[in-house]
């Protein structure tokens, strides 16, 4: 019988696959790194052809640490890191590595699109203002400045949509990743012709595009042989990491929210109508459930901030970790348990590379404030995890001032494996954390979407309500009224600091041309 499910994550660090049965249980997992290209400042890249490298591995370990035949897999879902930019030619070729989500060097090209189309015409036709983490710019991008790739462009997909051609020979995207594109009219879930035609982007180079749950494709003779997966084994649509992120954590229908922790912080809320913020601070996209919808607000550095402070402050103590079979993140939140709440006075912003929620601004830069003699390394790492979590909590407000009503949060991501940082969470947040059994991210909620598409499971409802369920809360204690007055501080010290990013940035521009 066919009733195995699997799920295929290409994230910014590593390419991860996961088998699960149809009750939900994880029946063998792997991961595959990859490697991040830095040209310049702020600038981030990627080769697509490593993504389908590192795939092929993921899958064959997981077939032989499994011990399953591949013809046991109903289905394959896809999901992966969003907003990316890979440009194909006319024979399917890649042109250039891909432009990343957390790439920074397009902020003339939104301000350019903005212009063409009026910011607040283009919110409300793509749920968002265009950022620089987002596709758009970077189209424009290579149009100015690698001309000669520009004029060979015959397709444009996403990270995982790139994946997919390796995997069926089949061109697609689904309506939540195509969300975040800012080529999409999002109420309707098609592509956006105004938006198309006032940029001058062929509409032939945009592939098709599908609900989450749809197949549009099968796995190819040739992907076959090299992954061990069986010919014509349907592929479905899938979603961008945070919409697949939430359908496995449970969040597809109004009244739940979630706040994920990897690299980058995110707060989600599932809708049944189509708003946005006309602001554009919170960005509404297609849920990965038909006729749904879902607002989002990004933090660019969450996780990984906690990380970039490891590889400065703790290099001895992660080799000596690794030799013990010990997390690091578990030493350093030991550390910070003995700092008070607060950090003694030291608070810290998380814009270290630039920002999308609350500050849409590309300039943005992390900043330790009120270091004295008395900090440590612990109060820093405190400082980290708390700025973080105020930061968090700032995309929370938004959800509030939408309308969007809650007493509780589910967590996910590396960030919530701490029980400090689900503390801190607690009472920053004021309203109860909790933890749902599933803990493999994105992938799992790719290969339930996989289920839903083969007939496994009727709905996606069907698919979180069959196989998800909470397994831990914890409450606000007692620094909820001291966390208030530091959140307060954390608040004033972005408006103060604005126009300083800005002028900083502009004398790096200037001093690199010097």
């Amino acid at each position: 019988m066919k009733n195995l499910l699997l799920g295929i994550d290409i994230g910014t660090t590593g390419s991860k696959a996961i088998l699960i049965d149809h009750t939900g249980e994880v029946i063998a997992q792997a991961n595959h790194e990859y490697t991040i290209y830095i040209p310049k400042p702020n600038w981030s890249e990627q080769n697509p052809e490593d993504w389908w490298k590192a795939t092929i591995k993921t899958i064959r370990e997981v077939l032989k640490k499994s011990g399953i035949k591949s013809n046991q897999i109903a289905g394959i879902g896809l999901t992966g890191q969003m907003h990316g930019l890979v440009l194909l030619d006319n024979q399917k070729n890649v042109l250039r590595n891909c432009i990343l989500w957390n790439d920074q060097r397009t902020a003339k090209e939104c301000e350019e699109i903005n212009k063409l189309i009026g910011e607040k015409r283009l919110i409300g036709i793509a749920g968002k203002p265009v950022l620089p983490s987002f596709t758009a710019g970077k189209i424009l991008w290579v149009k100015k400045n690698e001309p000669e790739i520009y004029k060979k462009i015959a397709h444009i997909l996403l990270p995982k949509d790139y994946v997919r051609f390796e995997l069926t020979d089949n061109l697609g995207m689904d309506v939540n990743d195509a969300s975040g594109t800012c080529l999409l009219d999002v109420a309707k879930r098609k592509w956006s012709n105004e938006i198309i035609e006032k940029l001058k982007i062929k509409k032939d180079w945009l592939p098709p595009i599908f609900e989450s749950p749809i197949i549009c494709g099968y796995v190819s003779r040739t992907s076959a042989r090299l992954t061990g997966l069986t010919p014509g084994t349907p592929v479905v649509a899938g979603a961008g990491d945070q919409a697949a992120q939430a359908i496995g954590t449970g969040i597809y229908e109004p009244g739940i929210v979630s706040v994920t922790i990897g690299t980058s912080g995110v707060v989600f809320a599932a809708i049944d109508k189509y708003c946005y913020d006309k602001d554009g601070r919170l960005h509404t996209y297609c849920h990965a459930t038909s006729d749904m919808w879902h607002l989002m607000g990004v933090m660019l550095s969450a996780g990984g901030s906690l990380r970039w402070l490891r590889d400065l402050l703790y290099k001895d103590e992660k080799i000596i970790a690794e030799k013990k079979g010990i997390d690091i993140y578990d030493l350093m939140t030991e550390e910070a348990e003995d700092t008070p709440p607060g950090a003694d006075g030291l608070l810290f912003l998380p814009y270290l590379s630039g920002e999308r929620t609350p500050h849409p601004d590309p300039y943005a830069r992390g900043v330790f404030s009120g270091l004295s003699l008395k900090h440590s390394r612990p109060h820093l790492t405190r400082a980290v995890i708390e700025g973080v979590t105020f930061g968090l909590k700032d995309g929370l407000e938004l959800l509030k001032k939408m309308g969007i009503k809650f007493t509780r949060v589910r967590v996910s991501g590396g960030g919530a494996k701490s029980r400090l940082w689900r503390q801190i969470m607690a009472d920053v947040f004021d309203v109860d954390i909790v933890t749902v059994n599933t803990a493999q991210g994105a992938a799992y909620g790719a290969a339930l979407l996989a289920g839903v598409g083969t007939g496994i499971y009727k709905n996606v409802k069907e698919a979180c309500t069959k196989t998800i369920r909470e397994t831990g809360i914890t409450r606000p204690g007692i620094d909820t009224g001291i966390y208030q007055k530091y959140y307060n501080a954390y608040k004033a010290l972005y408006p103060a600091l604005k126009k300083h990013f800005r002028k900083l940035g502009n004398i790096g521009i200037m001093k690199r041309h010097v």
